[in-house]
Parts: structure tokens; C-alpha cells; sequence
């Protein structure tokens, strides 16, 4: 980068990501102690009709950062005494199929309840299951290993947790989650899949595309409606840091609450570097974050938020995983090279 440093070296990273046609478009958004210093799009929204992305309106899938709205979602729940993350899953949703083992709100939360992950394309699946539809996918399964004892990164854990909150509230997920956490942390552009997007104008959604040899073609049809929790949100880049400040802040709920969210699982004496609903971890160079990296198709995204440096980072990408991090770990790494940052 022939010396560039910070916020300079960041803009190149990122321009050329798409002008090597490594990503259709992108969007970033960075801020440090509550200011933004870079917020910007590249590349294309939409490849065929040259609709340039803009990171205040254009939206994207947000993947897995829709665990950390689920997560707050959940701290507030128990702060208000509706569901105890303790309490077994049963207590709630006393219908799902009796395992070997019982297991609780906070294990699903902290991926230790032993929910099984994936198989072949159901990650893809385009069926209109209502929540309490989707947990027919992996209802019967049994357990794969005791809750508790082990770690295993899923989405299913997150169907199962929506479901108990729904049970336990009476609210609908998504209701509940726009008037608790989307509406007070003014994040207006945050949405559900199946949500009406007529208010921001159905133009400002980016298209979502998949790698190819020869470039990028539309990704296929998901629906992923009933996973709303665990990756379904839609979002502009600017909201997503909005989302990110309010986490540093620890806005809406007590410190007590974000302390239990924003502390990793401790399991047979080792961390899992994850909290309930957050990433806990350390980025490529050392540095303590918390927050999400996404995957889902048609979406690749990161969510880093630095307590200790006041920084926030949003990216969101609208390709299935172009294998970009390291790329995306270079660009955040610049930000703390700057020698005036």
C-alpha cells in the first residue's frame, strides 16, 4: 500500500475489493468515541442496473449480527422477569420433543445446549415457516453432546430461543424486538424479512449474489423468516454501527444484563468466545471485541465494537462469503495504525 496508513489505507482496501471483483458491493461504517470517520460505499447494490451502494440506505441481510439484536432482545426479557435464562426450555416451549437431556435459555443463547447445526441445503431453505414452523427441521433430532459440556455454533439454537421468548411474552418475536430494542435505539431501517418495504422504498434493498468462477450471479431464494433471530434481520451499514455504539454504550439494559451477554461461556476451563448472542473475542492482531461476523447466502458481514479503543466497526457485503476477511482484518487493523487515530 506503499505506506499508506488509517483511514486512507482503509478506503484503497475497500475500493479495491470490488474494482478486483472480489465482492459485488460494500458498505462501511466506523466510528470512534461516537463520531463517524468513514461511512461509504462501494461497488453495486444491484450489479445490473448500476445501483451504487450507500451505507445509510442501502439494505443489506445482516446474517448472524441479528443474534446480537436477539441478545439484547433476551436481556431485556429477563430483566423484566418474562423468561429466567436459567429455566429449562421446556418451561416454555413444554411441546418440543423430550431429549436426553434438559437444557436451558442460556445454553441455547450460548450455543452449550447441543442443538445440532446444519445439514446438506438447509441453510438455504426458501420455505415460509412461521418460527414455531421452523423447529420441524431439527425438532426430532437427538442431542449432539450434553448441554453444557461441549460448544457448537448454530442458527437452530437461536429458532428455539425466539420461540421460548414468543411463548413466554405473547408477543410475536419481531413485535417485540421492533418495540423494545428497534424502536427506543432508533435503528429505522432494521427490518424483518417479511416486512413491508414499501416505507424505504423497495430500491434501496441491495441484490444478493453468490461467487462464481466467472463472477457473480444472483444467490438463490431463501426464506428466512423463521431464523429471524439468528440471521433473518435486514439492515443499512449505518444502523448496524448504530447498533454497535448503543452495545458500548450498553444502552436500554443494565450493566449487570450486558455483563452476562458480553462475557464468553466458560466450558470444561476454556472460553468458547461467546457470549449470549455476541462474539467475544480477539480480532486477528490481539485486540478484544465483541459483536458478530455473519454468513448467509446472498450476505457476508462484520460487526467488531472495541470498548477499550471507542471504536466501531460495520461492514456488509451482498455476496455468500467471498473469503474476504483477512482482507476486511487488514482494513481494520489500518485503524489502529493511524498515527492520528
Amino acid at each position: 500500500m506503499n505506506g499508506l496508513t488509517g483511514l486512507e489505507k482503509v478506503d484503497v482496501l475497500f475500493h479495491n475489493l470490488v474494482a478486483e471483483k472480489k465482492v459485488p458491493g460494500l458498505a462501511v461504517s466506523i466510528l470512534e468515541d461516537g463520531q463517524t470517520i468513514l461511512e461509504k460505499g462501494y461497488g453495486f447494490a444491484d450489479l445490473e442496473r448500476r445501483i451504487k451502494v450507500y451505507p445509510e440506505r442501502t439494505v443489506f441481510r445482516i446474517a448472524s449480527i441479528s443474534k446480537c439484536i436477539a441478545g439484547l432482545a433476551l436481556g431485556n426479557m429477563a430483566e423484566d422477569g418474562v423468561v429466567d435464562l436459567d429455566e429449562s426450555l421446556y418451561t416454555y416451549v413444554p411441546y418440543f420433543p423430550q431429549k436426553k437431556y434438559d437444557f436451558t435459555l442460556r445454553q441455547l443463547a450460548s450455543h452449550t445446549a447441543g442443538i445440532r447445526g446444519y445439514r446438506g441445503k438447509e441453510y438455504a431453505l426458501n420455505q415460509d415457516f412461521s418460527i414455531k414452523e421452523g423447529i420441524e427441521v431439527f425438532k426430532d433430532d437427538p442431542l449432539f453432546f450434553q448441554p453444557g459440556t461441549s460448544y457448537l455454533y448454530n442458527s437452530f439454537d437461536f429458532v428455539l430461543l425466539s420461540l421460548a421468548m414468543q411463548e413466554a411474552s405473547g408477543i410475536p418475536f419481531e413485535q417485540y424486538v421492533r418495540e423494545q430494542i428497534l424502536i427506543p435505539l432508533g435503528l429505522k431501517n432494521t427490518f424483518p424479512p417479511s416486512e413491508n418495504f414499501s416505507s424505504i422504498g423497495v430500491e434501496n434493498i441491495a441484490q444478493f449474489y453468490t461467487k462464481r468462477a466467472l463472477g457473480f450471479t444472483r444467490a438463490v431464494e431463501v426464506n428466512n423468516n423463521y431464523k429471524l433471530a439468528g440471521g433473518g434481520y435486514l439492515s443499512t451499514c449505518a444502523d448496524v454501527a448504530k447498533l454497535g455504539q448503543a452495545i458500548m454504550e450498553k444502552k436500554l439494559l443494565k450493566d449487570t444484563t450486558y455483563q452476562q451477554l458480553l462475557t464468553s461461556q466458560i466450558i470444561n476451563g476454556n472460553p468458547t468466545h461467546y457470549g449470549l448472542g455476541f462474539q467475544v473475542s480477539q480480532d486477528a492482531k490481539g485486540r478484544s471485541f465483541v459483536g458478530h461476523v455473519g454468513n448467509s447466502v446472498g450476505a457476508y458481514t462484520n460487526l467488531f465494537v472495541y470498548p477499550q479503543q471507542q471504536k466501531v466497526v460495520a461492514i456488509l457485503i451482498n455476496c455468500t462469503d467471498p473469503k474476504v476477511q483477512p482482507v476486511l482484518d487488514e482494513a481494520i487493523n489500518a485503524l489502529f495504525d493511524d498515527p492520528l487515530g
